[in-house]
């Protein structure tokens, strides 16, 4: 296609989706919750049609040579199907974030000033291989009356058109414009290079859903704001007051419960004040699962399948069964580490010790720290905020995961009786 015709089309969805976001800033909350929870039934009506789709997705992923963490990013089944469907049904029944007073204030004059929230107005979201992102993204702009421009990855572009459909037929059904989502129809990458510089008229905000190759190029080409995060570059700190059972079940689990999501341990960093007792088992109980462990000479000397680590490991956001180890003189040395190394994404200090603990989650500055938990709880749903469109490391607007209040702004309401300011 010409890069004409992407303008084109781009052009076409941006100018009905400003449309759409003033109809949607202007209606009741209660239509856009019928919306979602229509939309909900349909996921569950149309469940083997998504699936069919998927496997198109699937089968060409594979074809492809896609890591198996890539795939399994791409997998639908009946579980996570019925799962986006309750997390619209759950983001429905959340408050409406929309025309909040968030303060209020009078003036000596008599002046009565509100701070209220609204919609941002339009987003543009762009995203690669995870098709859920397609409904919660969805659900979570309309849901804070943000109309949304969809660019799924060519990867689970049946997926995302299957899943599309089931959220256009829940706007029909409340009476919505279904232009309040719509879905980019072309796999043109033309598409991405036109929403992020050529449609400053229409979207308000940006958000990458993607590797780092993706976000990379999202923030460095985008001409209107972006909220979102480069890597996932997580961290277990094991101090030495740390319950061993508790910290190989947070370890395994934070490093394989799922590789392949940003939230998933990329680094493990062990006391030495507690290497005589939890370091083997710790690197044993890794090794032992599948995971391969890259380590420094202390992390070596108790296993011999031990890799050594480099130094652009502790760098690494793998995204696969692989972890960094190494061995720190404490907590102290433990957040140096972390603030050298890591993306300000994710964190966690495993330690009955509340002085360590507090000490790491005060001085740690990364979006989301953890006391005695997974890292793999750095996610939307997990917060109770029904879904989100991405974690932020950023530190303007909005940090961690963006759920509905990170989707809306405020503006100021000032009610006066005649008031004219003196000269």
């Amino acid at each position: 296609m010409s890069s004409a015709g992407v303008g084109e089309i781009m052009d076409t969805l941006g100018r009905e989706a400003v449309a759409a976001a003033r109809l949607l800033a202007r209606d009741e909350g209660s239509r856009r919750n019928a919306a979602l929870v229509e939309a909900a039934a349909v996921l569950r009506r149309r469940q083997d049609g998504i699936l069919e789709a998927n496997a198109l997705d699937l089968a060409a992923a594979r074809e492809a040579g896609l890591s198996a963490a890539m795939v399994d990013r791409l997998r639908l089944d009946p579980a996570r199907v019925e799962s986006m469907a309750v997390g619209l049904e759950q983001i429905a029944a959340l408050p409406d974030p929309v025309g909040r007073v968030l303060a209020e204030w009078t003036r000596p004059n008599g002046l009565v000033i509100q701070r209220v929230s609204v919609p941002l107005g339009v987003i543009g979201i762009i995203y690669e291989s995870r098709p859920n992102v397609t409904a919660d993204a969805g659900a979570l702009c309309l849901k804070s009356g943000n109309a949304v421009i969809l660019r799924g990855g060519t990867d689970s572009a049946h997926s995302s058109r299957a899943i599309h459909a089931c959220l256009v037929e829940g706007l029909e059904a409340a009476g919505l414009p279904v232009t309040a989502i719509q879905l980019v129809p072309t796999q043109d990458r033309a598409a991405v290079g036109y929403m992020l510089a050529g449609m400053t008229d229409y979207l308000d905000v940006v958000v990458p859903r993607g590797g780092k190759s993706l976000v990379a190029r999202v923030q460095q080409e985008a001409r209107v704001p972006v909220i979102g995060h480069l890597e996932g570059n997580c961290h277990v700190y094991v101090d030495r007051a740390a319950d061993l059972n508790m910290a190989r079940e947070i370890v395994l689990n934070a490093k394989l419960r799922r590789t392949g999501i940003c939230g998933a341990a990329e680094t493990l960093l062990v006391d030495r004040g507690c290497v005589a007792t939890h370091l083997a088992p710790l690197v044993k109980a890794l090794l032992d699962a599948g995971c391969q462990v890259r380590g420094d000479g202390a992390v070596r000397a108790v296993d011999s399948r031990v890799v050594p680590a480099t130094e652009d490991d502790w760098y690494t956001e793998y995204l696969d069964a692989v972890i960094a180890a190494r061995v720190v003189d404490g907590v102290a040395e433990a957040i140096e580490h972390i603030a050298k190394y890591g993306s300000a994404h994710t964190e966690s200090i495993v330690t009955e010790d509340a002085a360590a603990a507090q000490r790491f989650l005060a001085e740690v500055d990364s979006a989301i720290v953890l006391h005695n938990a997974s890292t793999q709880f750095a996610d939307g749903g997990e917060f109770g905020m029904g879904a989100e469109i991405g974690i932020s490391t950023d530190r303007f607007h909005a940090r961690g995961p963006v759920g509905l209040e990170q989707l809306v702004s405020y503006k100021y309401v000032v009610r006066g009786s005649g008031q004219v300011r003196p000269g």
